[in-house]
């Protein structure tokens, strides 16, 4: 891996691929000491061959998969007197077989072992692909793996486990299974990893058990999102689930990969359909809305077991020790784009340039290694010595959701938030692993404790980015806003940075609140910050000094216009506080005062209109008051900015009273206005009134002035 640090606006950071496939990239191995499992030792090739045909699962391909499982011997090469496999001659001469027809060398290899002193065994089926094309990421090579895991005394299953896209993600783990049905993995397009299928719906990933069906899956549920309890938390197959997921092309050198002198037989038709892909993130002004869902294409099912299953194309069943000659499999570094703003922090750059072997992985010898779910490993440790005790996994969970325009709000001044409908892609810049939501759910699991940047991308959608601080207890870390990280279209996004460009800033933490859609973003900083907000939201920007004193600004994008926001010296404390209600109060009093009748001067003495004149002038009036209220209250929290300033702190707080107690008449105006003001003004003039008290108060009990 390498590190490179951003020094550009909005530099498309380089990704490699990084998909739990290298030995540093193991699911299941958690931060936290777990118990050291039992030594193993290869069963016999006989016992071996037995329970690898027994247990040899389907396989089922999306219909638009390019790289089917394969034998990578013919493609081997000689490198200084050790045998490799490169990248280059991998994929050119898989896609000069795969012009002759069927997909060539149909093969899964089984590698099967046994724990010591102990009745469980566990056969591993591994199959190799030419090459990976997903959304988070593509590499040369793609090993992925089944592990059964099987009591010899009575020749039950115990567990299935397949591999996810890695480690930051639990697998798809199912515990005690049927015996007699035969293992079936639904392969994700492009990235080949495995979603277990165990129940009557054959080719479908079923997350929870609905009607007559099971659920695929026995993982536990997601923990420290409360909506979330019942659902089970695994990487699944997005696109079988209902959700759309755009595959980016891969590059090498700043050139598609078919475009290479060295990949004669690839062409753009050997990638993945131009229907589901984008050439990259930063090139979508807003998200895809045509990408299709997922269809079964073809079917792999054993030569020798095929009893029961349809198949399409037979596989071969080798051992995988007929591969151990082969001490490498290679391939230059390729890239995708992973956008991060550049005011958040520096970006990270993680690499990947090829698989490892997996007879060079620890869970190859010891499949217990790749147990992600704590409660399987449990299971198991409770019934075979041979396996240790589970250990906590410190986990980072949220929704990401999108930022829509709300329809109770006056145009372009307030927002909602609701359910994505395109997945999104994580990373947690201290793995770097990039992985993608599942249902609009983000995911890091096995994250040392300790500050860690989080950020979140979308096709078209500008990226997020906030820092969370993970326990040291194994307890879930709730990232975003009540578990919520809302993602902004890109066409529709203005980035709001708080300090000035060379970072010299005291604040510990920034906070945006819309009017309408409530806190949308809360991080801790260091000196400064950035995040992407809609053009069409009317907020407030929260500050926090070392101290814990607070500031507060108004923010008001241009609906029209891209142009970033600056807060350029963010201040804290009463003076910051009093002028941010003087201005939000100014501007409801500008927009009340649109409405026709009243004065638009801004006098602070309208507040003593005549009674007489109010009852002649009927309804009316109430909105001449409300206007002329909010007139005082800007007078008022001006004053009591000015005496802020002027270190007068009695003084301060005095006018700070009077602020409160304008802002109080305010609200009564604003009901007696209420039949004449429209609704959507009506409703953000309550909630910037509800904001202004709150930022009173605030000043008030502000030690700094």
């Amino acid at each position: 891996m390498t590190d490179e640090t951003a020094t550009d606006v909005d530099r498309r950071t380089v990704l490699g691929a990084l998909a739990g496939v290298g030995g540093a990239a193991l699911a299941g191995c958690s931060a936290f000491e777990r118990e050291a499992d039992g030594q193993t030792s290869q069963l016999d090739d006989e016992t071996a061959r037995a329970l690898a045909t027994r247990f040899a699962p389907t396989l089922y391909f999306d219909s638009r998969e390019p790289w089917f499982p394969t034998d990578p011997r013919p493609y081997t090469s000689d490198r200084d007197g050790e045998t490799v496999v490169t990248g280059f001659d991998a994929v050119n001469g898989y896609h000069e077989r795969d012009g002759k027809g069927d997909p060539p060398n149909p093969t899964v290899f089984y590698h099967a072992v046994e724990y010591e002193e102990s009745p469980l065994a566990a056969v591993q089926f591994w199959c190799y692909s030419a090459f990976d094309q997903f959304t988070t990421n593509f590499h040369w090579h793609d090993w992925e793996v089944l592990h059964v895991f099987v009591d010899t005394e009575t020749d039950e299953p115990q567990l299935y486990v397949a591999s996810s896209h890695s480690r930051t993600v639990p697998n798809n783990e199912f515990l005690d299974p049927d015996p007699e049905m035969i293992p079936r993995i639904l392969s994700e397009l492009g990235s080949h990893s495995s979603a277990l299928s165990v129940n009557e719906a054959a080719d479908r990933f079923q997350r929870v058990a609905a009607e007559d069906l099971l659920a695929d899956i026995t993982n536990t549920a997601i923990e420290g999102i409360e909506d979330l309890a019942d659902m089970p938390l695994a990487y699944g197959l997005p696109r079988d689930e209902g959700s759309r997921l755009p595959y980016l092309v891969p590059e090498y050198e700043g050139e598609p990969i078919y475009e290479h002198e060295r990949l004669p037989a690839v062409t753009r038709e050997s990638l993945i359909d131009d229907e589901l892909t984008v050439q990259s993130f930063d090139a979508l002004t807003s998200p895809p809305t045509d990408l299709p869902s997922r269809e079964t294409g073809l079917v792999f099912g054993h030569r020798e077991r095929t009893d029961g299953v349809d198949a399409d194309i037979e596989y071969d069943l080798v051992p995988s020790s007929d591969l151990e000659h082969i001490a490498e499999f290679t391939g230059p570094q390729l890239s995708f784009e992973f956008s991060v703003p550049k005011a958040v922090e520096d970006a990270v750059a993680g690499h990947l340039t090829a698989t490892g072997t997996p007879w060079s992985q620890p869970r190859y010898d010891n499949p217990a290694a790749d147990i992600s779910v704590p409660n399987h490993r449990t299971a198991l440790a409770e019934r075979y010595d041979a396996i240790g005790e589970a250990a906590p996994i410190n986990t980072v969970v949220s929704r990401v959701t999108e930022v829509i325009e709300s329809d109770d709000a006056p145009a372009d001044e307030g927002l909602t938030t609701t359910e994505i409908d395109l997945e999104a892609v994580v990373l947690l810049e201290s793995q770097p692993e990039a992985v993608p939501t599942f249902g609009g759910i983000a995911v890091a699991q096995d994250v040392p404790a300790g500050d860690h940047r989080l950020t979140v991308n979308g096709a078209g959608r500008a990226p997020h980015s906030e820092r969370v601080a993970v326990s040291d207890e194994g307890a879930p870390t709730v990232a975003g806003v009540d578990g919520e990280i809302p993602l902004v279209a890109r066409d529709r996004a203005t980035k709001l940075a708080v300090g000035d460009e060379t970072g010299e800033s005291n604040l510990s933490r920034m906070a945006v609140e819309d009017d309408f859609a409530g806190r949308l973003y809360e991080s801790s900083v260091d000196g400064n910050d950035a995040v992407y907000v809609d053009r069409g939201g009317a907020y407030t920007t929260e500050v926090r000094d070392g101290d814990d004193a607070v500031g507060a600004y108004r923010v008001n994008p241009d609906p029209e216009s891209d142009s970033a926001v600056r807060i350029e010296r963010p201040e804290t404390g009463k003076a910051s506080l009093a002028e941010y209600v003087a201005a939000v109060a100014e501007e409801t009093r500008a927009e009340i005062a649109a409405l026709g009748d009243g004065d638009d001067d801004g006098d602070s003495d309208a507040d003593d209109d005549d009674e007489t004149e109010r009852e002649d002038r009927g309804s009316s009036n109430a909105v001449t008051g409300l206007e002329r209220t909010l007139a005082a209250v800007v007078d008022a929290a001006r004053r009591a900015a000015e005496r802020a300033r002027a270190k007068e702190h009695g003084n301060t707080d005095k006018q700070l009273r009077n602020v409160l107690e304008r802002l109080q008449r305010a609200e009564e105006r604003l009901a007696e206005a209420r039949g004449d003001v429209p609704s959507s003004l009506s409703k953000a003039t309550e909630k910037r009134l509800e904001q202004a008290n709150r930022r009173s108060e605030q000043a008030q009990q502000a030690e700094k002035l």
